[in-house]
């Protein structure tokens, strides 16, 4: 189920300078988890049943004993101006022309630096490809 709620307060920081204008107040951590906090301490979050969702949900608990953190960020598999990944083909591709460490596709696991010819990637060469929105 997807909820917007506001991010615990044992999580949040102090923002260093909260003043900014548009974009600029985008640049404050305002918590310990900052790749999910909006400006206003919320956060879109999708709760994940046992029952309905087993092997992410296992993945998730598996993911917190690991790190201490019971949250793993669930987004579209692009990147900026790229359309969204459909194939493990596109998502392979996606892999290796970005900076990405690590690719989980089903049961398999692909580290980098295991990749035949793997390279360390200027990103602006492969993001050239693709019109910005």
């Amino acid at each position: 189920m997807l909820l917007v709620a506001d991010v615990n307060k044992k999580l949040r920081l102090a923002v260093e300078d909260d003043r900014g204008q548009g974009l600029d107040k985008l640049k404050g951590i305002r918590s310990t988890i900052p790749a999910i906090t909006h400006v206003d301490h919320s956060a879109r979050i999708q709760t994940v049943d046992p029952h309905r969702h087993g092997r992410y949900h296992r993945l998730l608990q598996t993911f917190a004993e690991k790190t201490g953190s019971p949250v793993i960020i669930n987004t579209s598999f692009n990147v900026r101006g790229e359309p969204i990944v459909c194939s493990p083909e596109h998502a392979y591709r996606c892999f290796m022309a970005t900076n990405m460490d690590v690719l989980v596709l089903e049961n398999f696991v692909l580290r980098k630096q295991d990749q035949p010819n793997a390279t360390e990637h200027e990103t602006d060469q492969y993001l050239a490809e693709f019109q910005l929105d």
